[in-house]
This record gives C-alpha cells, sequence and structure tokens, in this order.
C-alpha cells in the first residue's frame, strides 16, 4: 500500500510541475500583454489591448511568426487553408522579426492575409515574455468574447485549431 501511495504522489507532482508556463492553459492574457504595443505596418505603435478590442465579436487566430522561420514558412500553405475553411475567423499575424524591411518583405512575398503587427524587441523582448513566448511558430485562438480559447499550440496542430475553430462556430465551446 505505501508503495501504491509513493507512485501516486511521484505521479501527481510529475504531473503537476513537468508542464512549462506555456503549456498551462490561460483565459485571459496578462496585464502585461495586454499593455505592451506592437508596430503596425505604417510603424505606428499599438497595444495589444486595443487589437483585441477591435476584434471584440470575432473568433481570432493569431499567429506569432517570422519572415526568418523556416517552420513558419512550411506552415503557410496550412494557414491559408485554415482561412478558407473558416472565413469568419479573423486572422493577426505578429512577427518576430529583426527589421521592418524584413517583415514587410515576407507579408508581400507570402501574401499573407490578415493583420499585421511586429513586436518592437523580438523573441526575447518584453512582448514575447509577456505572452509566454517559447518557440515559433505559435498560435493563440481568442474568442469572439475575448476569451482565450487555446494559449499554447505550435506547428502542425492545424487539425486541432481547426476543430475548435469549427467547435466556436457552431457554439458549442
Amino acid at each position: 500500500m505505501k508503495k501504491i501511495k509513493t507512485t501516486i504522489a511521484f505521479l501527481v507532482f510529475f504531473v503537476a510541475f513537468s508542464c512549462s508556463k506555456a503549456d498551462r492553459q490561460k483565459a485571459t492574457f496578462s496585464k502585461e500583454a495586454l499593455a505592451e504595443t506592437v508596430l503596425n505596418t505604417d510603424g505606428n505603435q499599438i497595444a495589444f489591448n486595443k487589437i483585441l478590442s477591435q476584434n471584440k465579436g470575432k473568433n481570432v487566430v493569431i499567429k506569432i511568426w517570422a519572415s526568418w522561420c523556416r517552420d513558419c514558412i512550411e506552415e503557410i500553405p496550412k494557414m491559408k487553408e485554415l482561412q478558407v475553411a473558416h472565413p469568419e475567423t479573423n486572422y493577426i499575424y505578429i512577427s518576430m522579426d529583426d527589421t521592418a524591411e524584413r517583415w514587410k518583405y515576407g507579408i508581400e512575398k507570402y501574401q499573407l492575409k490578415g493583420a499585421h503587427f511586429m513586436a518592437k524587441d523580438q523573441m526575447k523582448g518584453a512582448f514575447a515574455k509577456a505572452i509566454d513566448l517559447d518557440w515559433i511558430p505559435r498560435y493563440i485562438i481568442v474568442n469572439k468574447t475575448g476569451k482565450i480559447v487555446l494559449y499554447h499550440t505550435s506547428e502542425n496542430d492545424f487539425d486541432k485549431i481547426s476543430s475548435i475553430l469549427t467547435q466556436l462556430e457552431k457554439g458549442t465551446i
């Protein structure tokens, strides 16, 4: 009996502490994330909370990416398929590029449809830390009321993303 209790205690401890901060689901963005600013394509700063409020009433897929990221580029066809399958969803791209020129070139080269922004301080900066960014590409899904439905998913999760969007469209989640 003591072995069973010890095993159970170990498993509970392992599960509780083996998950990274980014693996844990969040229902809302932190105050820090909401207050952070990113650049729009005109070069003006805009607070992340304003971007979210402009999309209230719509389901939103946020893709964190960079034009230099091979995995991000390889996923563009899947992202375009997702946009065709879920045209009522808004798509926001937040770039981690190091220059506005590379970022804008990537938008044009890959013909990315959606709203575009760039983190001013890339992957190690304040915005990235505020959203627990540890890898790109990264996807976040926000529902019509502004609640986070999926906080952390990365490459090759398009079936999961599409399934969640379908459920949101049907009102089942």
